[in-house]
């Protein structure tokens, strides 16, 4: 195998590795790394560009398919096992803090109290202060 070759396989395993450690479960995020994984086992099996975008292909809907069963499994065990977190509120009105890294600034304006609202950035769902 080329040098390159095996520069490029060591760079996108840890550019893939970091991006699984990053945010939440989404089927988004699982895409993405899925891609990302596939793309390199695929360019690594076959030495050829078409190996890497089956290989692209293939991990994007795989990871998509086990993003979904993740969001799922979380929306089930909050709905079994207690109430959902709270945001916390900001210097903003109409706007609270996320629960959830990176605690982004979520508009609330017309959403009352107490009800479920759901963190865009995750797919995950805390409560309204």
């Amino acid at each position: 195998m080329k040098t390159y070759q095996i520069r490029l396989a060591a760079f996108s395993l840890l550019a893939a590795s970091g991006l699984s450690l990053t945010g939440c479960e989404t089927p988004g995020r699982g895409a993405e790394t899925g891609a990302i994984a596939g793309g390199v086992i695929g360019a690594l099996a076959t030495g050829r560009l078409r190996g890497a975008l089956v290989g692209a292909a293939v991990g994007a809907g795989t990871g998509a398919l086990i993003g979904e069963a993740n969001k799922q499994d979380r929306e089930r065990y909050y709905a079994e096992n207690g109430p959902y977190p709270y945001a916390r509120p900001s210097e903003y009105p109409g706007y609270v803090l996320s629960p959830y890294r990176p605690h982004n600034l979520i508009d609330v304006r017309g959403i009352p109290p107490g009800a479920r609202v759901m963190d865009p950035s995750c797919d995950r769902v805390f409560l309204n202060p």
